[in-house]
């Protein structure tokens, strides 16, 4: 039987890097990605900028306050994609196990391919490699019998690097690491753990069942074994997208239900066109308001059937916005998402939709459009001279997969 080998591959400082590619000027330079504006949210920060603590998901002023010689590039998630697209196909390459986490990262198992291409190292370099000398890109990789430890193993030695664990050394290598290392162990979780006593990734690992249960619920024994390196979990390729949204926060907070109406109306199109690119549909739409005193509210529906076009998703989030309460506030932020993924096009009924199919060309083309003139081209024309409008074009696509 052939070691159990799984591979975490992370590209380093993905977006920024592929600017920097594309933009020898920008090379050797600090660059942001993401909104310019007083609401704006850094999307990556270059390996030049994070020495000045510049980082992803700050605000966009803070870190140009960290880092005021940074540029600041608009995201090009159409090109993010594509690239995206060509850094995967060299991982098929070598395994056909590979379930992928964002466009940036992938767990592959590399076990039935040890007898083609060397050992999970020498596969993981190769793969890096290949990387490198075609796409002009590095990617960081972690190699160990279990996925949780081929992740942590990936972070430790970026941009650029190449960490291997071997099964006898996984207690060792985790016992020394911080608490923050566990998976859902985050800023709010971790001041707990350690008024406990748990600092390191040995303490939880020597903690019994009981305690972790009290302190960390259910979730406590699935904990105390990740720390022990205990993970049996598969790299299971067909684990579907959970879900497909747009959103963005806005630079003057909007008010009144027109406004709020058009942005939804904005980000449907941009769901649609990914959905239709994807050869998807979605049974639940939900939407994502934030009042301007950061107050969450999110509403959802369930569909009869599958959709895939603007309009269809559109209604639905109109739908779920005449259940919240829009007179007298204003917003920060407004999404919408769409979950319940299934392949291919809705479903074909008995007396089938003329409109709606003549939707999806529709869609089809605009999404073709938007390919090839990287965003621009088609939009609707109640969208047209709309005040907001260049501040909606800035909407943020994101995919979210399974883990």
């Amino acid at each position: 039987m052939p070691v159990r080998a799984i591979l975490h591959v992370d590209m380093d400082a993905f977006y920024a890097s592929v600017e920097q590619r594309d933009d020898p000027s920008l090379r050797g330079k600090p660059v942001l990605v993401g909104h310019d504006s007083r609401r704006g949210v850094v999307t990556t920060a270059s390996y030049e900028a994070r020495p000045s603590g510049a980082r992803s998901a700050m605000p966009m002023m803070e870190a140009l306050r960290l880092c005021p010689d940074a540029i600041v590039v608009p995201v090009r998630m159409a090109r993010y994609v594509e690239v995206s697209e060509q850094v995967f196909a060299i991982f098929h390459r070598y395994t056909p196990l590979v379930q992928g986490l964002s466009l940036d990262e992938a767990f592959l198992d590399v076990t039935a391919s040890q007898s083609l291409f060397g050992d999970g190292v020498a596969i993981a370099r190769a793969i890096r490699s290949d990387i490198k000398r075609e796409l002009h890109l590095t990617a960081s990789a972690g190699v160990a019998p279990c996925r949780f430890v081929a992740k942590i193993a990936s972070d430790l030695r970026k941009p650029d690097g190449l960490v291997a664990v071997r099964e006898e050394n996984v207690r060792r290598f985790l016992a020394p690491l911080a608490i923050e290392k566990m998976w859902g162990v985050g800023p709010k979780t971790a001041p707990k753990l350690r008024a406990l006593g748990f600092n390191t990734l040995d303490d939880l690992a020597r903690a019994s069942v009981d305690t972790l249960e009290r302190t960390l619920g259910s979730w406590g024994a699935h904990v105390g074994a990740l720390a022990r390196g205990e993970d049996d979990r598969d790299v299971d390729p067909d684990r579907a997208a959970k879900s497909v949204g747009a959103e963005q926060t806005y630079e003057q907070d909007l008010s009144g239900h027109d406004d709020i109406a058009r942005t939804l109306l904005v980000h449907s199109e941009r769901i649609a066109q990914r959905l239709i690119r994807e050869g998807i549909s979605a049974r639940i739409v939900a939407i994502k308001l934030k009042y301007a005193d950061f107050t969450l509210v999110s509403r959802r529906v369930t569909l009869p059937e599958a959709v895939a076009d603007t309009q269809s998703i559109y209604a639905a989030a109109l739908q779920q916005l005449e259940r919240v309460d829009v007179t007298r506030a204003r917003f920060r932020l407004t999404g919408v998402s769409c979950e319940g993924l299934v392949d291919g096009p809705p479903t074909l009924t008995l007396f089938p939709d003329r409109d709606a199919a003549k939707r999806r060309t529709l869609e089809k083309l605009a999404a073709d459009v938007a390919d090839k003139f990287g965003g621009a081209g088609i939009t609707r024309a109640t969208l047209l001279g709309a005040k907001d409008e260049p501040r909606l074009g800035a909407t943020k696509k994101r995919t979210t997969r399974g883990d």
